[in-house]
């Protein structure tokens, strides 16, 4: 059975032979869905007949597409402020005719309602359609409508400034001068202002804290009148402008420090955080609403490296749609319960089920587990979804995150009662199970039967889904009337095709590396001649080599870039691109004993070392002391046998012109000295040709000493050094 979902592409060829491809907007129960042609610069939505549809994608005819031209990741600390401000704007515009849907897919009600919306907001009809148009196309989600020209040109580039004034130029430059070019100097002191003047609990606008720092830092005397000392301003042509000053402002603004500095931290925690509460959306259909939790499993595990070796108890996540109490996602291993085990869960949902099966030597079909998308909204029990890590896939994502609350206790229920389907599975079969009774006194310890890995308990457990989803009697759910018409079984898996096809459907298909990249966590590191420096190892990839990346680092500095990385394993980390849609794998080049680790792992490795650098530092510091202290000892009593005259003097040309000589005696003493000799020394008269024995004085006048001549004269110097 091939199934469609809202926000496809499909990929056909038109009447001319060029390829078209159109986005599923919404479909309905009477066979209608609602597309629009994805390139189109005038396009507006159609109605399609579903089973024309399917029947063409049979022939072969259309395609759906693997990826999503507009499915990427923007990371919300890539978009600058007035990106985020047009927007959010466009969003305020086209939310309340998004609302209206399905009614505004058709022609003569989207009139009206953008009749309604030009007159509220004092908008032309083109700027409407054309925010209409850009949210449908690209994926239906708020970051769809940030403006073209955030991908062009060098967006985040300092420029540098020189003796030319940069920028645009003035209109009444003749009057008012160029104006002047904003340095380092200028911009601490527009830091200065906006932290003395506007980050205060004053509230004063951004025109009065500038006119305060003028009167600070851009004076030139007094003038006194009435009795009052007023600052005379600089000329206009050498103080900044209103419009460096907000562009500065608004590059390097921080949204929390200033709404807390100017009403408190309880007032930004009310109103301007981002907002990760629970939502009214109600249950249309599938994807409506994930539920997740996690559950310690109640069995002990033994290593799969060492059967002998007990690993404790799995984490078992599970992800279930609660309009069809289908089992969308699931994750069973040794994380959590923590974010990193929700995000393999939610990752595990939006996943090929057929492959992620086989990979635990399972085989299923297409239709036995067909659930590899994100839902509209993820209802979880407070903890992992807190806080700021989900905020990411909030945003790039389009998914509402619900943290339940007390008197949601009835929607946790749903997948609570499913841990307990899968305890009385478990219990009887499988070997280490913990029961009623584990830690009383006379008791069995379970622990000692385990011997079940846990990858031969994740197969258990997916084998269980798979059957859970495809044979559950859901007795105690609720049917309308429709599904009881439709005869519908109240099933898991029957319930999640009889809403696709009949119910709005809010299933999103995302590419699956994109949906792991939002559920990655998020980093900045820094480029480096080394290379990408993060978390104390350095990475790098093809592209940053060829792009030359660590070169210009070492010539022009570094700098710094966001990254995603899967704390688990740093053997890779990934740089994300400025639309989004893909992104360049990194590699670990300097491993020293990190590959493979966790971030954790690492973390722990480098305080270990800098615990043992510190410990150590003392005891080598008093040893360089000593070796100061040893060194100058060495030299003092050269200085003073050289200063004692023990020797012959000569002249100093003379002690010049014989260094070969005398380093040539030197070198037949040492070699006397360093010589080897095997067994026990000989200490004896040498047997000497005395034809051949030099005298004293004559080998002296060619400046070649007999060794022991010299050994004599050392030891004698010796001996005087001694008295």
């Amino acid at each position: 059975m091939i199934n469609i979902s809202v926000n496809s592409i499909l990929i056909g060829n038109g009447q001319n032979g060029k390829q078209i491809r159109e986005r599923i907007l919404w479909m309905n129960a009477s066979d209608t869905a609602i597309t629009i042609d994805v390139d189109s610069p005038t396009a507006l939505p159609e109605k399609r007949s579903v089973s024309i549809i399917l029947e063409i994608i049979e022939q072969g005819a259309l395609v759906i597409a693997d990826t999503d031209p507009y499915g990427g990741y923007i990371s919300e600390k890539s978009i600058d402020e007035k990106s985020k401000h047009i927007r959010d704007k466009a969003w305020e515009i086209v939310e309340p005719l998004i609302l209206e849907t399905p009614g505004v897919f058709e022609k003569e009600l989207r009139g009206q309602l953008v009749k309604k919306t030009v007159a509220n907001f004092g908008v032309n009809t083109h700027t409407v359609y054309r925010y209409l148009r850009r949210y449908w196309q690209r994926g239906m989600n708020k970051n769809a409508l940030i403006p073209d020209y955030y991908y062009c040109g060098g967006r985040g580039k300092e420029k540098r400034a020189g003796i030319k004034k940069i920028g645009r130029p003035r209109k009444l430059s003749a009057i008012t001068g160029e104006g002047i070019n904003i340095d380092e100097s200028i911009k601490k002191v527009f830091r200065i202002a906006i932290d003395r003047f506007y980050d205060t609990s004053k509230k004063n606008p951004l025109t009065v804290a500038f006119k305060l720092m003028l009167k600070e830092y851009f004076t030139q005397g007094y003038r006194i009148e009435d009795g009052i000392k007023k600052p005379l301003l600089i000329p206009e042509k050498d103080r900044p402008t209103f419009t460096q000053f907000s562009y500065l402002f608004a590059k390097e603004s921080n949204l929390k420090k200033s709404v807390s500095s100017r009403y408190g931290a309880k007032k930004y925690e009310l109103i301007y955080r981002p907002i990760l509460g629970r939502s009214d959306a109600g249950l249309l259909g599938p994807g409506s609403l994930y539920q997740i939790d996690a559950t310690i499993g109640d069995v002990y595990l033994a290593s799969a490296f060492n059967r002998d070796l007990i690993i404790g108890r799995p984490v078992i996540y599970m992800v279930i749609d609660v309009f069809t109490r289908v089992v969308a996602g699931m994750y069973v291993g040794l994380e959590g319960p923590s974010w990193v085990g929700a995000m393999m869960a939610l990752s595990n949902a939006a996943s090929d089920k057929v492959n992620f099966c086989a990979e635990y030597g399972i085989i299923i079909g297409e239709n036995d587990w067909p659930c590899k998308h994100i839902p509209e909204a993820i209802l979880a029990d407070r903890g992992e979804m807190e806080g700021g890590k989900p905020e990411t896939m909030i945003e790039s994502l389009h998914v509402k995150i619900q943290n339940a609350s007390p008197y949601r206790g009835d929607m946790k229920g749903i997948i609570e009662r499913h841990f307990l389907t899968i305890k009385d599975k478990v219990k009887p079969f499988v070997p280490g199970f913990v029961d009623v009774d584990f830690k009383e006194r006379g008791a069995r310890d379970y622990r000692m039967d385990a011997h079940m890995d846990i990858r031969e308990f994740t197969a258990l457990i997916i084998k269980m889904v798979v059957k859970y989803n495809n044979n559950k009697w859901l007795g105690h759910i609720w049917l309308d009337e429709m599904a009881i018409g439709d005869d519908v079984d109240p099933v898991p898996l029957k319930l999640w095709n009889w809403g696709i096809k009949n119910r709005v459907g809010k299933l999103r298909w995302i590419p699956e590396d994109i949906v792991k990249l939002n559920l990655m966590p998020t980093g900045t590191a820094s480029v480096t001649e080394r290379g990408i420096r993060f978390a104390s190892m350095y990475y790098k990839s093809e592209k940053t080599v060829s792009e030359n990346w660590f070169e210009r680092a070492r010539n022009k500095g570094s700098w710094r870039i966001d990254i995603s990385y899967e704390p688990r394993n740093m053997d890779f980390i990934y740089i994300r691109s400025a639309d989004g849609r893909s992104f360049d794998k990194c590699h670990l080049i300097e491993s020293r004993g990190r590959m493979g680790k966790s971030i954790e792992d690492i973390e722990f490795i480098e305080a270990y070392l800098k615990l043992k650098k510190k410990i150590n530092e003392g005891a080598s510091l008093q040893a360089e002391i000593d070796l100061f202290a040893e060194i100058d000892d060495i030299v003092k009593k050269a200085k003073k046998e050289k200063n004692s005259g023990v020797g012959d003097k000569e002249s100093k040309s003379a002690r010049v012109k014989n260094i070969r000589n005398n380093r040539a005696n030197e070198k037949l003493v040492n070699r006397k000295s360093e010589a080897f000799e095997l067994g026990d020394k000989i200490n004896g008269p040498q047997l000497v040709d005395f034809e051949d024995a030099p005298t004293e004085e004559n080998e002296r006048s060619k400046g070649i000493i007999d060794i022991d001549y010299i050994i004599k004269k050392q030891q004698e110097r010796l001996n005087r050094k001694d008295e």
